[in-house]
């Protein structure tokens, strides 16, 4: 899945962890698989993660291509890894927290991959994140320069 907020919650083990929308039709299919990807996109991802944001998955064939995400099947998992990603992790579900409305998925680090933008950390001038804002008609994201 293509995420715009994630956090790390330990390295040994190496363990990620993100919030879903429990009635999602991925957060449902990442429960039953108990596996998940994440892939980090950069800015000129955001009209596509748009558009993933308001299809339901359970009235598609495959939501991501719907959206103009190519994928392949990860390295190590059976999980989607979108073609072109800055970089993704493939994860095994170790734990879900119910927080509010959301659930908290907990995920062991099976794979992870980066473009050659990241070497201990992330080279800004070439990897433009998505830093999400919040939602008003339609996903709002930070715009600004990142010098």
């Amino acid at each position: 899945m293509p995420v715009v907020s994630y956090t790390a919650v330990s390295t040994i083990p190496p363990l990620v962890a993100v919030a879903c929308n429990p009635e999602s039709y991925t957060c449902k299919l990442t429960l039953r698989s108990r596996t998940f990807s994440m892939s980090l996109l950069g800015r000129d991802g955001t009209s596509k993660l748009d558009k993933l944001a308001t299809i339901h998955g359970g009235d598609l064939k495959d939501k991501l291509d719907s959206a103009g995400l190519a994928h392949r099947k990860g390295v190590r998992l059976n999980v989607p890894a979108i073609v072109g990603a800055w970089a993704t992790l493939e994860c095994s579900l170790r734990s879900k927290q119910k927080l509010g409305d959301h659930l908290l998925l907990v995920g062991l680090v099976r794979a992870a991959y980066a473009s050659d933008a990241f070497s201990d950390f992330w080279d800004f001038r070439r990897y433009k994140p998505i830093l999400y804002t919040g939602w008003k008609d339609g996903m709002t994201v930070f715009q600004g320069p990142y010098e």
